[in-house]
């Protein structure tokens, strides 16, 4: 018998883990494990490290969960300033303009999920919206996708393969089209509705505060305007 079994009962009563009496007396695992094993005692012990361990991993998890929630409103905040400063530069571009009417008339405007996206029929307007994330977002164009909402009596590889062409992105970039039975009923689409959407709560807030300002701007020019031009002549 190891000389050391009475040091090991000692540490183990005192409530420590095979892996520091394993340290402290250079006695491997599986020893300690052949020495403790069956013993109530020991059982009790290791069920209360157990749950220790289980009460700590959760306080450094909260822990995490709130730094993690106090970086992302950080981020949100600062894309909040960069949007502000930035859109005095971008008033006078008509990518930019275009896009926020879009956006602001179509596009989803719930912060909390972190879509941007936008559906229509139009391929001019999608192409639009599709160069107002690339160029003004600044969102890469692998990170966009897109899906198309087609009915029965449409082709699928025509109406993916016009919408690719129109918007500019890669059939790859497609996710599967979903189906609905009968047709439009006040006017045929030949090619469905198309969504282009991307992930980025940033970018959401960006456009967020863009629309806000675009609005502030355009109530101010309506507000300077002369009386004679806001009369109504009957």
């Amino acid at each position: 018998m190891r000389n050391d079994k009475h040091i090991a009962l000692k540490l183990r009563k005192e409530g420590k883990s095979y892996k520091k009496i394993s340290a402290e007396l250079d006695i491997p695992k599986s020893t300690l494990s052949e020495w403790f094993s069956g013993k109530s005692w020991s059982t009790e012990i290791k069920n209360e490290l157990a749950r220790k361990a289980n009460f700590i991993s959760g306080k450094r998890l909260d822990r995490y969960n709130i730094e993690r929630k106090v970086l992302r409103e950080k981020q949100r905040e600062k894309a909040r300033q960069d949007a502000k400063k930035e859109f005095i530069e971008l008033s006078t571009n008509p990518l930019f303009i275009a896009g926020i009417m879009l956006y602001w008339g179509e596009g989803d405007s719930k912060l909390e999920n972190g879509l941007v996206r936008l559906s229509n029929t139009n391929p001019n307007i999608m192409r639009i919206f599709t160069l107002f994330l690339i160029k003004i977002c600044k969102i890469p164009t692998e990170r966009i996708k897109s899906w198309v909402l087609l009915y029965h009596d449409l082709n699928e590889k025509k109406c993916l393969e016009f919408w690719s062409n129109a918007t500019g992105l890669q059939l790859s970039q497609f996710t599967k089209p979903t189906y609905i039975q009968g047709r439009h009923p006040t006017k045929r689409l030949s090619y469905g509705i198309c969504q282009v959407t991307c992930t980025n709560r940033l970018a959401k807030e960006k456009i967020a505060v863009w629309i806000d300002l675009f609005q502030a701007q355009e109530k101010f020019k309506l507000h300077n305007l002369p009386k004679s031009l806001l009369s109504i002549k009957k």
